[in-house]
């Protein structure tokens, strides 16, 4: 192969892989700093020794120390190198140490792991064909989903996001019915039971794990009376119909997503609305030349597509967009849609879709 190239192009490309090399290695570490609660226990400790963090945590002293030079030359830790302490910022306390922030990360990071893990198995689905069942990935894959998703439903489900449609909220403090559809460890069919007593809560997937992790989810809460969870498809729904319908980042997965989108309208009530939560991602790949796009990408391939894929279904992933989901509920029977203005993070888009 001979070609001209900027020498210095090249050096400077060189040293990004480089620096991309020790990001992806550095997320090993932040796994293993959130599996060991070494940023909660910075967050308590303030700037510490080596010494005082190994006291306080009862870990191995030289396994923390090349953890902590990791987070430090990382620019996650501080180092004062007069007083060997290390600190953790206080704005990186809500993101990485603080489970009940709207901006925590822990899923996130725990994801990383399974997820990457899956590469080997994703190389033969690019040399065959198909794809990674959800069977196929690592127990904690549903344990990160639940944390990756919990800040919305804490923080923005019952607060901002209901209240945005259109008399949603009146008809759910009333008494309405609820389907939360591929409800996962069913934290929104949770959030939505106990924020409107009145309401009647169904949580449905076809994942068996995820349903008893959701039944297990709301007998903790003490909803085990009054949310109901079901291993069910979108087709076995059919006849049945519901004042309001959610599917949360589900869609864009499915084997088949435009029966799941009809079979999900014909389960919305006539003067229902159907709340559509999806990756805030454009068709066009110019348009996603940004941070959700440099993340959704990868997880695509890694998990969303290949998993649509593996049941022979259209493997939307990333490219779902806008305009595909416009016209995929156009279809599916749904004659008003409209994207609900949200600033706040994290970034889903949600689109408010009524008969």
């Amino acid at each position: 192969m001979s070609i001209e190239a900027d020498p210095a192009k090249v050096q400077q490309f060189s040293a990004r892989i480089m620096e991309d090399y020790g990001n992806t290695l550095r997320g090993a570490m932040l796994y293993i700093g959130d599996q060991l609660g070494l940023f909660k226990a910075l967050a308590q400790t303030g700037a510490v020794t080596l010494e005082e963090l190994t006291r306080h945590t009862g870990l191995n002293a030289r396994y923390l120390r090349e953890w902590l030079g990791s987070m430090a030359t990382g620019d996650y830790v501080t180092y004062d190198r007069h007083s060997k302490r290390y600190r953790l910022p206080d704005e990186f306390v809500p993101v990485l140490a603080d489970e009940d922030s709207p901006y925590f990360a822990g899923g996130i990071i725990q994801l990383s792991v399974p997820f990457v893990s899956m590469a080997p198995r994703i190389i033969e689905a690019f040399r065959h064909g198909g794809g990674a069942p959800e069977e196929a990935y690592p127990v904690e894959t549903w344990q990160g989903m639940e944390r990756m998703t919990m800040p919305w439903y804490k923080h923005f489900l019952v607060q901002h996001w209901i209240p945005s449609l259109t008399g949603v909220k009146e008809k759910l403090e009333a008494g309405g019915s609820v389907l939360d559809f591929g409800c996962g460890s069913g934290l929104a069919a949770i959030t939505m039971a106990q924020a409107f007593p009145k309401a009647t809560v169904l949580g449905c997937d076809f994942h068996l794990p995820s349903i008893e992790r959701a039944r297990a989810n709301a007998h903790a809460a003490g909803l085990g009376d009054r949310v109901r969870f079901e291993v069910a498809d979108s087709d076995a729904l059919l006849g049945k119909k519901f004042d309001f319908v959610t599917t949360f980042v589900v869609i864009h997965d499915a084997a088949d997503p435009q029966q799941m989108m009809t079979d999900l309208r014909s389960s919305t009530a006539d003067d229902g609305t159907y709340l559509m939560v999806e990756l805030n991602l454009s068709e066009e790949l110019h348009e996603n030349m940004n941070l959700f796009g440099r993340v959704m990408y990868p997880q695509s391939t890694l998990y969303c597509m290949t998993c649509s894929l593996s049941h022979g279904g259209a493997g939307l992933g990333a490219f779902m967009g806008e305009t595909r989901a416009r016209d995929m509920a156009a279809k599916a029977g749904f004659s008003r849609v409209r994207k609900v203005p949200s600033d706040r993070p994290p970034l889903p888009a949600l689109f408010e879709l009524r008969p």
